[in-house]
């Protein structure tokens, strides 16, 4: 009984030992969604401009493309704003979801800071988001051809991130539509 007692905790560490082991092998970054490989819920907004035209999920269908979810607090949506505009100039598809923000805020940042979206959409309410299970600002979304999230990038689209994991995967996708 008295071995009970020494070996009982020690082996209760133990399992406390490999569990912590096994989460410190994991990327904190790297969020799933529960939407990989599933069409996007279906939506339709206003745009966040002013006699612009708004989208749906239907517009995300036809070819791969970008679905960027941003906000004009989004300090990290600042940074990642000009990678967006080289991206749109290059000719990628990229739709805007304007999450939990005011139309007048966003449509200044675009006003000011130049407009890579093809359209925007307002998600004032957050439902779209959640529809989406967006955790925050920014997120991207890779779309194929058949309105299906094949990726979720989670945090700002960078030059690191558009070489190693975006383009190819736009390029893939490119090639099976």
């Amino acid at each position: 009984m008295k071995r009970l007692i020494f070996i009982v905790p020690l082996v209760v560490l133990a399992g406390v030992i490999v569990a912590f082991a096994a989460g410190l092998q994991r990327d904190p970054s790297i969020l799933p969604s529960q939407l990989l490989n599933r069409p996007l819920p279906v939506f339709a907004k206003a745009s966040v401009q002013p006699g612009q035209p708004g989208f749906g999920s239907t517009a995300l269908r036809g070819q791969p493309a970008l679905l960027n979810v941003w906000a004009s607090w989004c300090g990290a949506c600042k940074v990642e704003h000009p990678e967006l505009m080289a991206l749109s100039s290059a000719g990628v598809p990229i739709y805007g979801l304007v999450w939990k923000d005011t139309a007048p805020a966003a449509a200044q940042v675009l006003d000011t800071s130049g407009n890579p979206y093809r359209a925007t959409a307002d998600d004032a309410d957050g439902r779209i988001g959640i529809d989406l299970g967006v955790t925050g600002a920014p997120e991207t979304f890779v779309v194929d051809a058949r309105g299906r999230v094949r990726y979720k990038q989670v945090g700002p689209i960078t030059p690191e991130v558009w070489a190693t994991t975006l383009s190819p995967l736009l390029a893939r996708l490119r090639a099976e539509a």
